[in-house]
Parts: C-alpha cells; structure tokens; sequence
C-alpha cells in the first residue's frame, strides 16, 4: 500500500499529461490490441465493446495474461496498451501510467455482530483457524464461520496479498462465489465473516442489507477512504504505454477516463478513479 501511496502523484501527473490536451477523433479502422491483467480485463473488455460501438471500423482485442505480461507486451510494443493491477516500481517509470479505477476489498460481518474492529493479527489468526470463537475477539460466545472466495479471484489475491496469507492456509467452511452468493452467506449467518468487493458490500449495506463492513488498519472501509489513498487493501487498476499514447490508444484512454464508462466501472465492483 505504502508504495501505492508513493506512486499516487506521479501516476496522477501522467494522467493529466497524458489527457489534458484536446482529445481527437479515433482512427476510423485500425486495430489496438491490449493485454495483461486478468482482474481488469472483464472491465476493459467492457469499456472496448462500448466504444467499438462508437468506432465500428476499430478493431480492439483484449487479452489476458497477468500484469508481468502487460509491462512487457507494452514495453516491447506488442501490445498498444498493457493492463496493470499491482503496484508500479521504479522500473516501470519508461512507462506511461493512466489509472482508471481502483479495485478494495472489506472484511464483511453481519450487522448484528458486536465486533466493530479486528487488528492485522487477529484477521490472520481468525482465516488460518487459530481463532476459532468470536468471544476470543470481544464477540458473542459462538463459533467463527470462516468463509473465503474461489481461488483466482481478483479480492482473494489482493487479501491474501494485504494479510501474507497463503490462500491454501485459510481455514475456511466454505468457498462462495460472486458477490450475491457472499451477502446471503452473511445475510443467513449472523456468525459469518469474508472478504468482497468493498464497493459492492457498501452498496448493499446502504440500501438495507445486515451487513457490517470492519475497517482495516483503523480506516474506515468505504469508497470515499479508497479514493483518498488511506484505505490499506486497495490497489490501482492502471493502463499502461510506452510513450505518450497517440491515435487510437490515446481516444481509448481518454474514453475509459470519462464520465461515460463510470457505470461500467462500478458494475465491476470497482471505484472509479476520477469523480
């Protein structure tokens, strides 16, 4: 998080560099290919169809392959434009770096559970089965129903990331799925906990549904501490290019920055970058 942090005005300085003059006109026809990260790609994908949509003679392949391969493809050229949703290093300054979104999670209990907080050490402790009773953590005195997402999924890798948890260390009673199948698993489990989207989880906590979202690292979880840079489990989701993006790279970017794909964005379950 803290290089995240680090990186934040740099990131935002190739943003307005990259975008602040007058955006042209895509190429009528063309192809621009984009590769990389597979928690973006279902986004991008999206953002592409819409504006294929806008510019049918434009061709635009997305592939996945992890972030390594965005950096590499984009550097080299292969690529016009890499998806990246790990943190940047100093190697990576040859890159332009455009955030579009950020992607959080939030540890999600029921609302009717006592625990209003949970320190880095507990959190492991309570995934890994060596806390086994909400009693041991200021909760009522019932057993702790630990349940963790499919393996693979972009807020398994950024929890497991955050905690220095091996995803086959989780000592959980159930694997879930997609985002609803996580809120009724809660909704009928006064003693659950999981990680999800923090986005979603706000979302429906807002609209009436008994959850509770627990900060993480003393920050509140929600989208606004995210948008702050304060929230610790929390990455941004970034294209990248080698050299300024030009012709339809550049429409593109500038398109996946606007106000048009922002419902795209949070149909992902992410944040969008710019308000």
């Amino acid at each position: 998080m803290g290089g995240w942090k680090r990186l934040l005005p740099a990131m935002l300085g190739a943003l307005m560099a990259c975008c602040s003059a007058t955006a042209g006109a895509a190429p009528s026809t063309g192809r621009l290919l984009i590769v990389g990260s597979g928690t973006m790609a279902p986004l991008v994908g999206a953002i592409a169809k819409r504006f294929q949509a806008l510019h049918p003679g434009l061709r635009i392949d997305v592939e996945m392959g992890g972030s390594g391969r965005g950096l590499a493809d984009a550097r080299s050229g292969q690529a016009d434009i890499g998806m990246v949703s790990r943190a940047l290093g100093d190697a990576d300054k040859d890159l332009q770096a455009i955030p579009i979104a950020r992607d959080g999670i939030a540890l999600v209990v029921h609302k009717s559970n006592p625990v209003a907080a949970l320190s880095d050490r507990q959190v492991v402790d309570i995934f890994t089965g060596r806390l086994a009773n909400w009693k041991q953590v200021g909760g009522r005195d019932a057993p702790i129903y630990v349940a963790k997402a499919e393996a693979g999924r972009s807020s398994s890798e950024l929890f497991t990331q955050h905690y220095g948890i091996a995803y086959g260390d989780i000592r959980a009673r159930q694997v879930v799925g997609d985002n609803p199948t996580r809120l009724r698993l809660i909704r009928e489990n006064p003693d659950a906990i999981l990680y999800m989207s923090l986005g979603e989880a706000e979302r429906k906590a807002a609209a009436g549904h008994p959850l509770k979202l627990l900060p993480a690292g003393g920050v509140v979880a929600s989208a606004r501490s995210i948008r702050s840079g304060d929230y610790p489990i929390a990455r941004a989701l970034t294209l990248v290019t080698r050299g300024r993006p030009t012709g339809p790279a550049k429409a593109f970017i500038e398109y996946a920055l606007s106000p048009a794909v922002a419902d795209l964005i949070v149909a992902h379950d992410f944040v969008p970058y710019l308000d």
